[in-house]
């Protein structure tokens, strides 16, 4: 009787054909010059062959890859904000401290993951461009306004389901966290616009202070037997 044959395995990133892999750096090259390229002009002046030239490759290669400059800034945005929404996701599930820590944890995380890349400037990108072209603006706000807007309400729902926050409402708050990011992503890449001269920033502090005054607004807050 011959012996069984051995279950296949799956194969290791790098020992696929090496073929194979360069098709998919090459995917990931096109993507890196669109981010580039869409942060620094915007996307009714960016040109899917400067795209392609800056990858290295012909125009009809990066067809190949993306049907049209739409699909391409879809994919665009996939890779550098959906994926992180589901990075947030996991790690709301998986955090076991208090639901403040967790509002400081998701948008510091934010800022380390986006916020402080080339990434972030897709948000001031949509937001001058919804107009003119409201197609890449649907598909920001089902990818990532949205989803992001219901992460936060889930945080803040933790924290009013334990009674470490009184009941709000967790909209009104989601778009209150929202704020701290939009202005976080417009310093990035417009600085002198929202700062006095001089003033330095550093991004941690300012996201952890502003967090701060959100959770616990500007009162003071009423000593125990005193009538507020």
């Amino acid at each position: 009787m011959p012996p069984p044959i051995p279950a296949a395995t799956p194969t290791a990133p790098h020992s696929r054909p090496k073929r194979s892999r360069r098709k998919a750096e090459r995917a990931g090259e096109l993507l890196a010059a669109a981010l580039d390229l869409f942060v620094e002009k915007g996307y009714a002046a960016t040109r899917v062959e400067e795209v392609a030239q800056r990858a290295g490759v012909s125009k009809g290669t990066l067809f190949l890859y993306f049907a049209t400059k739409q699909a391409l800034f879809t994919a665009v945005v996939h890779e550098n904000l959906g994926k992180q929404v589901a990075h947030w996701d996991a790690a709301i599930d998986q955090f076991e401290g208090s639901s403040a820590a967790l509002v400081h944890a998701s948008l510091l995380g934010w800022w380390r993951r986006v916020g402080s890349t080339k990434a972030s400037g897709i948000t001031r990108l949509v937001q001058s461009e919804a107009q003119n072209f409201p197609e890449i603006a649907a598909y920001y706000q089902e990818h990532f306004s949205r989803p992001g807007l219901a992460l936060m309400r889930r945080i803040l729902q933790r924290g009013i389901g334990r009674g470490e926050f009184r009941p709000i409402d967790p909209s009104a708050g989601a778009y209150a966290l929202l704020g701290i990011i939009i202005f976080m992503a417009m310093w990035k890449h417009t600085r002198t616009l929202f700062l006095e001269p001089g003033t330095l920033l550093d991004p941690e502090a300012h996201i952890a202070q502003q967090v701060d005054i959100v959770l616990n607004g500007f009162s003071q807050p009423v000593a125990k037997g005193k009538a507020p």
